[in-house]
């Protein structure tokens, strides 16, 4: 029963025992009155049953726990806006106060905290911030018959006086810094004492601390701008703007003492804290004791804390802050008549909580009887304090508001948490302090409690919200503050303490991705209706540790290009090139295998696949759906492929001078294109153009030569040669081309027949003819098998001596696609040129992509098309084009009349001239087709009509000449009628285009996404908006990459439990558990998780919802003339109004937020287009501010 006394009284709980007085006497003393220390009155001993803390968030916990320690009953205020606060939850009681009132207004109301305490509070507690240091909250306590735990009025009065607690030091005889002598109220009064005692000066608000209304002016045009500011945050905070006006001293450290008073006169210090690590004059990291101080500076100052604290007749606990310069001088600054917020390192080093004695010292007791003589105060090894905060160190500490997502602290030996609402769903205000959680570490030493708060930090994991994390990880590695040398400039001068990646926050990502799919459906639009199927598809098993056998990739790398050349021509059998990893997809999927389903397969193919010329597996198409559609990077792509298939030479699709695009860029985008390419593990590119358009072939030749891949130019193939009647496309045409490509110096020539056009015959004709005239050169062809006679013509161009065909594995061929591998290998099986592949293993490689297949129904092909088709012949459509054109027709509500699209392809095709047909050129068809058939157009009437029409933006371009000269020249009149004077490019386009500065756009892509790597740099040269598009979705939902295909398209079922593997060791256990039915006022959707064993939520914006709910725009961040909001916040004041002219750095609004204010400002000199905020409105971070336009 005695417990809490015996607590209270230091015998239960105390770090030190007493010596000189026995149980019996501190029972008794409950009742007693002590002899102060000098003086004649007495000390009546007056217990405290119950404080009420008038505060929040972590100072209130921390209260209330010693309040429970010492069997103190504890009571709560809370705001409205902090109904769901823990530290209401913390507090035996908990009540209501401020109705009605601003949030911070509810924390200032004096009568509102008396209204509560009135009923049943013994004493109150004030923590630090809002009413600590107002003396008229210390009277209003007394007057009411309530103790406030602190100093008496008269001292918190004086020394939250700034102009008062400075005659105090001055009259105690502790050196001052110059300063006003009375509190400063207007601009003219603050001009005038600058202009005096000239610059720099500090303006501190004259009645509060913290950092608040606090600013170094150095330059006298912006005294009374800074002087607004300063007052305005100041009343605010304090509810009194004053200013106190200082000599700013250059590069000092700040240390401040602990200091302790009874009421009977007596005063202690508990040491030092050395905090000079501080931004915005606020501190982030303090450590106890100071670092490197001499110890006759420490004694000396140590003396004048305890001698102005005993001057001014100081009770309770406080700090005597002063300056100290770099030749040992020091000057008193300020007390703070209250707990300090780093009151905690003095904690660890010195083994007294404060907390307790303040309460102690409140109810009576003495500093003696409390075992604190300045004798026995000895410090002990070091305390460091980091203050994590909801702030954006990486955007000038703006502060950063919103739901906790994840929280996870780092503990431990040595690691002590002071928090709040620091979990997982809290909401961060934009109202009150941005501290989440202070953490502080004790070592023996600088170096090991540094260690230890690094080690935590680490551990943290916090999402939602930004923190200031990894900006203290960065001071505590700093080599200057290990050797504890630092100054208040340090931030300032240490530039590199920005320099640091943002965290991943892959899980929470993932999770607001598969939301977003759940909530607003797939992400990539899906071509049918046809669902995913729920297969998870066998992959065939590999030898393990076992590599794989060499190849002709080896060949090339010991030989180089022209070695393997030879190689390839000195083989008697039929090689095969396999494309279903690019273009086999491309003709039945839509481009829509995703590199995870190819990387699986990767190493059966690399061990019972090593008889293979090569693998296409990239460029063309793959290269734009990778980024648009599967938001992976392509890049990333090849480079896994080729780690798990280091032996078949890869070959890629080279659009000649468009690169991997639809349109002409500046050569040294090609040639950069092609020296990564090959860096990355490419080997052999097929270099063609869409019109056979030799200079744009030449181009792509010597980039693909020079960056010292192998080159294999090819001739795009259209027409018959074995039909006499077609007279444009003959065999003499195809031949004066090979000479041509064989001249620039090609390693392999290339016959590339993208409709399927090349009939057996025709394939007899030419390959015959190419070999008689080049018998040393190898000879490569591709094809469709759309009119099913693929196979039949392969087995003809290998009697007529083609070294390679192109084939696709059984489960991926026909139709659009390449002719089936296992129908050619088995055609060719006691052949003399029997190609060598095992037909079993072509059978498991088969299997695994009849399931995987499956995984992509919502893109499959046989939905629309259900065999071949000999009709190709006429209208004379890429296989690689006919299933996305037929998507494409389904989607613009085409799909029952694509018979008449392809009737319209052949009359597009002849309007144009008859073009070599194959990407970005057959695009210019199909959308020309496609367009006729929606306007209901025939060709002679779009002859007839063409003035008057409004044409494609593709068929403008085409007549333009971005894409080079057809063979015949363009068709006129048609050509001149479509363009009506808009220019006209002559000869190769790319050829008189600047070259592209790829050094300005890593920049801006590095500083608009840091994480962007030299392969974004080189996507966005020739997809500019496509690349910034994945790099922000890659930025919003992470490494959607890395999800099996299934429920990366439509998402996961409620209660399916996944696994995704976001890097080697590190694996994601996923549950879907819920999805709630009712909206919140933002029109957003929450949807609940099971994250490795934990719960987790994401809120998802119901896209279809929000069209009924107003919800403010947001400003575009790569829209140079929208302004949009730093922060959270609200808007105190709009400066400027439609209209108006502005200059780079005009203030167009002034927000608040977390009682800090900032000045948005003009991002160039302009005109105000729009306003989009007004006064008192309130605001999330991108929130659009403004429009504006270049003068």
């Amino acid at each position: 029963m005695y417990g809490p006394y015996l607590a209270r009284l230091g015998l239960a709980t105390a770090h030190r025992s007493f010596s000189n007085i026995n149980l019996h006497n501190n029972l008794n003393k409950v009742c007693w009155f002590f002899p102060k220390a000098n003086k004649s009155t007495s000390v009546e001993y007056k217990p405290i049953k119950s404080i009420l803390v008038a505060n929040r968030g972590e100072i209130a916990i921390r209260v209330f726990r010693a309040c429970t320690e010492l069997g103190i009953r504890s009571c709560a205020v809370y705001s409205q806006q902090d109904k769901m606060h823990m530290h209401r939850q913390k507090a035996d009681e908990s009540y209501l106060i401020g109705a009605g009132l601003p949030p911070v207004e509810a924390y200032l109301s004096i009568p509102e905290i008396i209204r509560v305490a009135k009923n049943h509070i013994d004493a109150i507690h004030p923590g630090y911030g809002f009413l600590s240091e107002r003396s008229d909250f210390a009277q209003a306590c007394v007057d009411n018959g309530v103790r406030f735990i602190g100093p008496s009025a008269g001292v918190v009065q004086r020394m939250g006086d700034k102009v008062a607690a400075r005659q105090a030091a001055i009259d105690a005889g502790v050196q001052v810094v110059p300063g006003t002598d009375n509190p400063v109220i207007s601009e003219d009064e603050a001009m005038q004492f600058c202009v005096k005692h000239g610059l720099p000066v500090i303006f501190k608000a004259a009645y509060g601390g913290g950092g608040r209304g606090m600013r170094v002016v150095r330059e006298l045009d912006e005294v009374r701008e800074n002087f607004r500011r300063a007052t305005s945050e100041a009343k605010a905070a304090f509810g009194n703007g004053a200013m106190f006006i200082e000599k700013f001293i250059e590069k000092p450290r700040h240390i401040e003492l602990q200091v302790l008073g009874d009421q009977s006169g007596n005063v202690v210090h508990l040491y030092e804290r050395d905090c000079s690590v501080q931004r915005r004059h606020q501190k982030l990291v303090e450590v106890a004791p100071a670092p490197n101080l001499d110890p006759k500076v420490r004694d000396a100052m140590a003396a004048d804390a305890v001698k102005l604290a005993q001057f001014v007749g100081y009770e309770n606990a406080g700090t005597v802050e002063f300056l100290l310069d770099n030749r040992g001088n020091y000057y008193f600054i300020e007390v703070n008549a209250r707990l300090q917020v780093e009151h905690t390192v003095t904690e660890e080093i010195t083994g007294i909580d404060l907390v307790q004695s303040q309460i102690r010292i409140a109810e009576g007791m003495t500093l003696s009887e409390l075992g604190m003589t300045q004798d026995k105060i000895v410090p002990q090894g070091c305390s460091i304090q980091c203050r994590v905060t909801t702030e954006d160190p990486a955007k000038n500490f703006q502060p950063d508001t919103g739901r906790l997502e994840v929280f996870r602290s780092g503990e431990g030996m040595g690691i002590r948490l002071d928090g709040a609402s620091a979990f997982a769903g809290a909401i961060i205000s934009p109202y009150y302090d941005s501290l989440l959680v202070k953490v502080i570490s004790r070592a023996a030493d600088l170096h090991a409690s540094a260690a230890k708060m690094n080690r935590s930090l680490r551990e943290f994991r916090i999402r939602g919200v930004k923190t200031n994390i990894p900006f203290l990880l960065n001071v505590l590695e700093n080599q200057k503050f290990l050797n504890g040398t630092i100054d208040t400039t340090f931030i300032d001068e240490h530039p590199q303490l920005f320099h640091f990646e943002a965290t991943q926050n892959r899980a929470q990502k993932l999770l607001n991705y598969l939301g977003n799919v759940l909530v607003n459906g797939p992400s990539t639009p899906l071509a049918t209706g046809l669902k995913p199927a729920e297969v998870h598809p066998v992959v065939p098993e590999t030898p393990p540790g076992v590599e794989p056998p060499h190849a002709l990739r080896q060949v090339l790398l010991k030989e180089g290009p022209s070695g393997f050349a030879k190689a390839v021509r000195a083989k008697k059998e039929l090689m095969l090139m396999d494309t279903t990893f690019r273009d086999a997809h491309q003709s039945l999927l839509a481009t829509r295998v995703r590199t995870k389903d190819l990387l699986k397969i990767s190493p059966f193919v690399a061990h019972n696949f090593d008889k293979l010329y090569s693998l296409e597996n990239w460029g063309g198409a793959t290269f734009d759906v990778a980024l648009r559609f599967l938001h992976e990077c392509p890049w990333e792509r090849l480079q896994g492929m080729r780690a798990k298939i280091p032996n078949i030479p890869f070959q890629m699709l080279l659009r000649g001078a468009n690169g991997v695009g639809y349109t002409s860029y500046p050569d040294n985008t090609v040639f950069k294109f092609c020296e990564l390419a090959v860096q990355t593990g490419m080997d052999i590119f097929r270099v063609f153009d869409s019109l056979n358009y030799m200079p744009n072939l030449m181009l792509g030749i010597e980039a693909a030569g020079k960056a010292g891949g192998v080159v294999e130019a090819a001739i795009s193939y259209s027409g018959d040669i074995s039909d006499p009647s077609k007279t444009k496309y003959t065999l003499d045409y195809y031949l004066s081309l090979a000479d041509e490509l064989v001249r620039a110096g090609t390693h392999v020539l290339c016959i590339k027949d993208m409709a399927g056009l090349l009939k057996p015959q025709a394939a007899k004709i030419l390959i015959t003819a190419l070999r008689d005239r080049y018998p040393d050169l190898p000879i490569h062809v591709h094809t469709h098998d759309t009119s099913g006679a693929g196979v039949a013509s392969m087995l003809e161009c290998s009697r007529a001596g083609a070294d390679v065909v192109d084939v696709a594995v059984d489960s991926m061929s026909g139709m659009t696609s390449q002719p089936s591998m296992g129908a050619v290998v088995a055609s060719l099986m006691g052949d003399e040129r029997d190609t060598g592949f095992d037909l079993t293993k072509i059978s498991q490689y088969s299997a695994y992509w009849e399931q995987t297949r499956t995984l992509y129904a919502p893109f499959e092909c046989a939905v629309t098309m259900k065999s071949g088709n000999a009709d190709v012949y006429l209208n004379e459509i890429p296989g690689g084009q006919y299933t996305n054109l037929q998507f494409q027709a389904f989607s613009l509500g085409l799909g029952d009349q694509f018979e008449d699209v392809k009737k319209a392809y052949r009359e597009a095709n002849l309007l144009l001239g008859d073009l070599i047909k194959v990407t970005p050129s057959s695009k210019v068809v199909g959308d020309f087709a496609q367009f006729m058939v929606q306007n209901k157009l025939t060709a002679a009437e779009v002859e007839e009509k063409a003035d008057d029409l409004s044409f494609p933006k593709s068929v403008v371009e085409f007549m333009q000449g971005y894409l080079g000269i057809p063979y015949g020249g363009f068709k006129e009149p048609l050509r001149s009628k479509i363009l009506r004077g808009l220019p006209k490019i002559e000869g190769r386009p790319g050829a008189t285009m600047p070259p592209h500065d790829f050094d300005k756009f890593k920049n801006e892509l590095s500083n608009k996404y840091p994480r962007s790597t030299d392969f974004d740099v080189s996507s966005h040269s020739m997809y500019p908006e496509v690349t910034e598009d994945y790099l922000k979705f890659k930025e919003k939902y992470g490494p959607v990459d890395k999800l099996d295909t299934r429920i990366f398209l439509t998402g996961p079922k409620v209660g399916e439990e996944f696994e995704v593997e976001i890097e080697k060791g590190k694996t994601l256990h996923i549950k879907t558990l819920a999805m709630a039915e009712d909206l919140t006022e933002n029109g957003e959707r929450e949807l609940f998780f099971e994250l490795n064993g934990q719960l987790r939520s994401v809120f998802i914006k119901d896209l279809e919802a929000v069209k009924e709910i107003h919800v403010h725009p947001k400003a575009s961040p790569t829209d140079k003339d929208e302004v949009g909001a730093p922060m959270p916040g609200t808007v105190l004041d709009v400066r400027v109004k439609e209209g108006d002219e502005v200059k780079k750095g005009s203030p167009l609004v002034v927000l608040s937020a977390m009682k800090m204010e900032m000045v948005v400002q003009a991002p160039y000199d302009g005109i105000i287009t729009s306003i989009i905020v007004k006064k008192d409105m309130k605001l999330e971070g991108d929130d659009l501010i403004a429009k504006m336009k270049p003068k």
